[in-house]
């Protein structure tokens, strides 16, 4: 964390809550109504004890008891208001902050993600921006309505008695002492807090969607084990927070009784004395009682806002996390048509140590069927991670049509390219809009050919709802083959002049799989196509083909060319047909 991001932090909070400063004027203006007529209840005491109960004005018992009700009515609409404006800030910010770190993190890079677990990025944008609306809405509206009451009851206070004034502020500044303390104390275990939260978040996230893992693995004791020892550290963690905001308040109440004590003895005494009416010290005493209650209240804003800064820090470690896929400052629009995609001496790294890829040297030409090989972790998916920027080289070039992909605009860049992954991944929405997603305009009869060019068409048809049928999450009411074709069916809608197929035919059946490959073979014509494949049989059609070892490239050549070099393809044609289809 940056030594010099909190007050960077706070401030810009700050400048977000002040953007609606005429709702806030409205606030205000509801806050000082509302200390008004709390200030007025005591000021109202002395003539309800002096001129009605002791000199029995019968006028004043006829119009007292109407300003009351006048006092209380105002008091309502000064509550409601306030609490509506400022609860209309708290979610106005709430929102611009959530669409903004939503908005930010679809913006980072794909290493951001392998970094970051995403039960964790969720509770970012729900737990901890939730707590941000607390500190806004509630703490803000305490805070201006109680340091308003507390004018107003002071100028009552030094109205009735200036002497007793004095006496009960010097008691109060001890009573910010746990204020200021306890608020400390809220804030470190509030951080705690926060994280066990999201810790628990990104367990909830791993464990409900690998359920059929868990149990296919009988591990539903082990998960509910490690489950049950979060919920204890998180328990712990809030009762250490439970006991840092309680201590606060006996604390105060102890300072107010003595303050209180005080007042009556020496109020007392006066009123014996002569030199006070009852009136006058009952008023004065009940405007002390009144004033030591929005001081006290003070102590649960303050650990309010304690929290609540706890929360933006961990929201802007986010908003403050830089991506190292930079656009451009005057970036290059790529124009529509076949592309020839050169890797030009690539070397990369994840981490920057450790070479994934070394001296990648290709030159694949308009329209050709470039295929990759070689055992896992070889280097390929990294490889075509590069087309579309999704990660950056380290050293080197990756160019398209002359241009260095990074001088080029991000969009216009993976406009030209469509991809389908090893592992299919859909929407939880319906087939129609799961294929349409890469081309949101398209017509239902463009959509329908995609459906039928991948094969997916006749079992979409059988589904209830056709086209509109939703899929739930993940595609989790489609099987592996049927969510692998609908990838495809997108791909191919996008009808984009770089293809990168990852996979694509992993996860189908033989029947399904030779379906789809005639579908493939025709989308590949007339584009530059980069298809990673496990089985050798499914890509001995390619222009070339390129062997990955160990992130180098060890052999390229044709099919039969390369099983006649009796090389590390031959070794890995070999292995496969030992081990069958």
């Amino acid at each position: 964390m940056k030594p010099f991001s909190l007050n960077r932090r706070t401030r810009e909070l700050l400048g977000l809550v002040f953007q609606h400063r005429f709702r806030l004027g409205g606030a205000m203006a509801f806050s000082l109504l509302i200390a008004a007529t709390t200030s007025a209840i005591p000021f109202l005491l002395k003539p309800v004890l002096d001129d009605i109960f002791i000199n029995q004005d019968t006028s004043m018992l006829k119009m007292l008891p109407l300003a009351v009700i006048l006092l209380y009515l105002m008091r309502g609409i000064g509550l409601y208001g306030q609490e509506y404006m400022m609860n209309y800030v708290g979610e106005s910010i709430i929102r611009r902050l959530r669409d903004r770190l939503y908005d930010h993190i679809q913006d980072m890079p794909l290493a951001f993600f392998h970094r970051e677990r995403t039960g964790v990025l969720m509770s970012r944008i729900t737990n901890d921006v939730n707590v941000v609306k607390a500190m806004v809405s509630t703490a803000v509206t305490g805070t201006l309505r109680d340091a308003f009451t507390i004018m107003g009851l002071t100028f009552v206070i030094f109205y009735r008695d200036w002497k007793m004034a004095l006496f009960a502020f010097f008691i109060l500044p001890l009573a910010f002492y746990p204020v200021v303390e306890f608020g400390r104390r809220v804030r470190r275990v509030s951080t705690g807090c926060q994280e066990a939260m999201a810790d628990m978040s990104s367990f909830l996230h791993e464990t409900l969607a690998g359920n059929k893992i868990v149990k296919a693995f009988g591990r539903e004791t082990y998960e509910k084990e490690r489950f049950f020892e979060k919920t204890r550290r998180l328990f712990q963690l809030e009762l250490r927070a439970v006991v840092a905001r309680s201590l606060s308040s006996p604390v105060m109440e102890v300072l107010a009784g003595i303050g209180i004590a005080f007042i009556i003895w020496y109020g007392g005494s006066r009123v014996i004395e002569g030199t006070h009416t009852a009136g006058t010290f009952v008023s004065f005493l009940g405007a002390v009682i009144l004033l030591y209650d929005p001081v006290k209240k003070l102590t649960h804003l303050n650990n309010a806002i304690q929290q609540g800064m706890a929360a933006v820090e961990r929201i802007y470690d986010v908003l403050e996390a830089e991506s190292n896929i930079v656009e451009a400052d005057s970036p290059l629009t790529l124009p529509e048509g076949s592309h020839r995609v050169v890797f030009h001496e690539v070397f990369f790294s994840y981490d920057g140590d450790e070479m994934v890829l070394k001296d990648i040297r290709l030159d694949v030409q308009p329209g050709e069927v470039l295929a990759l090989v070689g055992m896992s972790g070889g280097g390929k998916t990294s490889l075509v991670n590069l087309i579309p920027r999704f990660y950056d080289v380290h050293s080197g070039a990756v160019r398209i049509d002359g241009f260095d992909v990074r001088d080029l605009s991000i969009g216009s860049l993976r406009e030209q390219i469509a991809i389908v992954t090893q592992e299919p991944i859909l929407f939880n929405d319906t087939v129609r809009n799961n294929i349409a997603y890469g081309k949101p305009d398209a017509t239902d009869e463009e959509i329908r050919q995609a459906a039928i060019a991948a094969y997916a068409h006749d079992f979409i048809t059988g589904f209830p709802k056709g086209y509109e049928t939703g899929i739930g999450e993940l595609g989790s009411r489609l099987s592996g083959g049927e969510k692998q074709r609908i990838c495809i069916a997108r791909a191919l809608l996008k009808d984009a002049p770089i293809l990168i197929l990852d996979e694509a035919t992993s996860s189908l059946d033989t029947e399904s799989e030779m379906l789809v490959q005639r579908a493939l073979e025709n989308l590949m014509e007339g584009r530059t196509t980069f298809v990673i494949a496990h089985r050798l049989s499914t890509i001995a059609y390619a222009d070339r083909i390129v062997v990955l070892v160990k992130g180098r490239i060890v052999e390229q050549g044709q099919h039969q060319q390369l099983l006649a070099a009796g090389k590390e393809y031959f070794k890995l044609h070999q292995l496969q047909v030992k081990e069958g289809p």
